[in-house]
């Protein structure tokens, strides 16, 4: 596999240093959990060799929420492993995928690495980012396309597909015979009409998710992947077994206590991610001579696109350097920089987000004052 490394890790706060980041606009998930607010207990915790699948009564909780059985769940470090796995264990060197693009970096570069053949489903923003079953349609090549893979709630725009939309997508690629990769790790985060999950209609279906994103957790490395299919399963759980054997059982039982009060957690913080969608949307509307955007559907980021002429470049380096402030240019996701990915949720709080917002409103109008 040829390896390259991603503009969305090489770039991102961990690697720069959170402390030299202020306003940190860049991330895809809430507020990071302290392990102290969860006041877990593991004193009594075997450190051990886990069940390769993973932690029994974890997969259990998944399972029931998902409507399918514990042994279509696997557990992995993280949706990032599951796709590395699903990629992995279906895809040799030219072989053909349909990917929907924008796009987490992750579900178009590991194929890459194979050396896969990557066509693209292009979301474009005059059509609000819409999926067209048609465009999959068209692009599928007959006995070459191994696997679709789309992402519900999109990662960076928020939209998501219609039910109705799914539905025909999940008839089209039965009846073509080709795989269908759902990677769901913002679904609970869906404002409404929540989808199923997609494994649960279909045993050709992979779905994909993780506690990082929802719930805050992304530092235990909890991911699963799920499917009906026996045999892709035992495909799955034999690449997992050679990446790593079995998951921490640290990080699976930190996992099972949080999803015992999942519920009660995830209401609250879909309460926050509501006043805070509502920020957002505010100050959308009072920058729109500046920016325009697709309101999401779901997820915690949104994708607007500069509408005025500035030096992009001249931009960022302001917003970085003079205000402090970052966000997820255009080109993490092979994107015109005049988009951006904005992350609302992860700021520590709702100041910090509104000064944040104002500094990218702040950054553009010093771009104009320069060209004029």
């Amino acid at each position: 596999m040829n390896y390259v490394r991603m503009p969305i890790e090489i770039e991102s706060p961990e690697q720069m240093g959170y402390e030299n980041v202020k306003y940190n606009l860049t991330e895809s998930s809430v507020t990071d959990t302290k392990l102290g607010d969860l006041n877990i207990n593991l004193e009594e915790l075997i450190i051990a060799y886990g069940d390769h699948m993973g932690h029994q009564k974890l997969r259990e909780l998944i399972a029931k929420d998902a409507g399918v059985h514990v042994d279509d769940v696997l557990l992995t470090a993280g949706s990032a492993t599951a796709l590395f796995i699903v990629s992995t264990s279906l895809l040799g060197k030219n072989d053909r995928i349909l990917v929907e693009h924008p796009n987490y970096a992750t579900n178009i570069e590991t194929p890459r690495a194979i050396g896969a053949k990557i066509d693209f489903i292009e979301l474009q923003f005059e059509n609000a980012f819409r999926l067209s079953i048609d465009e999959i349609e068209n692009k599928i090549i007959s006995n070459e396309t191994k696997f679709i893979s789309i992402t519900v709630p999109n990662n960076p725009t928020g939209t998501v597909i219609s039910h109705d939309d799914l539905n025909k997508l999940i008839l089209l690629t039965k009846d073509k015979d080709i795989i269908l990769v759902v990677d769901e790790t913002y679904r609970d985060m869906t404002f409404k009409n929540l989808l199923p999950v997609a494994a649960s209609l279909a045993s050709h279906i992979i779905s994909v998710s993780s506690l990082s994103k929802t719930y805050g957790l992304p530092g235990i490395r909890i991911g699963w992947l799920i499917c009906q299919d026996k045999k892709l399963m035992e495909k799955f759980l034999a690449a997992k077994e050679q990446i790593m054997i079995c998951g921490s059982v640290v990080d699976e039982e930190i996992a099972y206590r949080y999803m015992l009060t999942r519920n009660k957690r995830l209401s609250l913080i879909l309460e926050e991610i509501q006043i805070r969608f509502n920020i957002m949307k505010e100050w959308i509307n009072e920058s729109n001579q500046y920016l325009e955007w697709i309101e999401p559907q779901g997820g915690v980021v949104c994708f607007p696109r500069i509408k005025v002429n500035i030096d992009i470049e001249e931009f960022y380096k302001i917003l970085n350097n003079t205000f402090k402030t970052f966000v997820g240019p255009g080109h993490w996701f092979d994107m015109n920089k005049k988009f951006m990915r904005i992350g609302y949720g992860w700021p520590s709080t709702r100041d910090e987000l509104i000064q944040g917002l104002k500094n990218i409103t702040s950054a553009i109008k010093l771009c104009l004052e320069e060209k004029n």
